[in-house]
């Protein structure tokens, strides 16, 4: 038993550590060919990116390292991940932290243009 959960953890690390290699970062990621994130800001601590989405705009599948994210202006979005499809309201002002997204993408389903700040810390 205990070889199947150590064989079923491993397959998990490598499919993880797959996906982040064949998918785009948030900066690279856009919509359609657009860029919908801007870098901000780059040293040897930390990365900043303002991702803008007017309505009816996402961001493509990518994944996510570890971050810290702001909702300059909020508004509902919807995401795919592994986990499936959920409709979400971002509350202008908010802030979340995340260890890490394997993969996702998002669409604006609302009226407002949603606006945030990914900070993402460097190793």
């Amino acid at each position: 038993m205990r070889f199947i959960f150590a064989a079923i953890t491993v397959i998990a690390i490598l499919v993880t550590a797959s996906a982040s290699d064949r998918l785009p970062d948030p900066l690279a990621a856009g919509w359609k060919g657009k860029p919908v994130c801007e870098k901000l800001h780059d040293d040897d601590a930390h990365r900043v990116l303002r991702c803008t989405f007017p309505p009816g705009v996402g961001h493509e599948r990518h994944f996510h390292a570890r971050h810290f994210g702001y909702a300059i202006s909020g508004g509902r979005a919807r995401i795919d991940d592994a986990t499936g499809t959920r409709e979400v309201e971002l509350e202008s002002g908010s802030s979340f932290a995340s260890d890490g997204v394997v993969w996702h993408d998002v669409l604006n389903v609302g009226e407002t243009t949603i606006v945030y700040l990914i900070v993402e810390p460097k190793p």
